[in-house]
């Protein structure tokens, strides 16, 4: 039992550690990220192929809930702190994270939507969940796009392309 207490002192500091040569890392994926760009990932069955970014607007802001074939659009959004929810906040909905708040609250209350976005926790679990979910989009960095996703165009570009609004 000494050795244990012993032991003890030492395990917030090889945590602290461990914290420390994280960290960098974490920033440096952060950054590489960044210049890919964040895609719009749709269900693969969705017929759109091409957005403008007015249109994505109009969708993320949930003023359009149908898609052509009149099939509910399910948005699936990233959890606070993650970089390409940053990214959409401010290209997409040109909203703070406490206005993204009070603004899905507002919908909802209104009785606007039946639902607000649906909270999705990683890059993957966004990934997965557009290709089971009929009518879902979402948005991933461009690097984590999974194979056979149906990625959209954004006025007519693509992620990594110039002039991709999504950067």
């Amino acid at each position: 039992m000494h050795r244990r207490l012993s032991i003890a002192p030492r395990l917030p500091l090889a945590c602290l550690l461990l914290l420390l040569a994280v960290g960098p890392a974490t920033a440096a994926a952060a950054q590489s990220a960044a210049g890919e760009g964040v895609a719009i990932v749709v269900h693969p069955a969705t017929a759109v192929d091409d957005l403008t970014l007015d249109q994505l607007r109009r969708i993320f802001m949930a003023d359009q809930q149908f898609w052509g074939d009149r099939s509910r659009i399910t948005l699936l959004v990233r959890a606070p702190a993650a970089y390409e929810r940053d990214v959409v906040l401010n290209v997409i909905y040109r909203m703070s994270e406490d206005e993204f708040r009070k603004y899905w609250v507002g919908k909802m209350f209104r009785a606007e939507v039946p639902a607000g976005p649906k909270i999705v926790y990683s890059s993957e679990m966004a990934g997965e969940l557009v290709t089971v979910i009929p009518g879902a989009i979402t948005f991933v960095p461009a690097g984590d796009v999974m194979p056979g996703a149906k990625v959209v165009r954004i006025n007519g570009r693509l992620p990594g392309q110039a002039g991709y609004p999504l950067q």
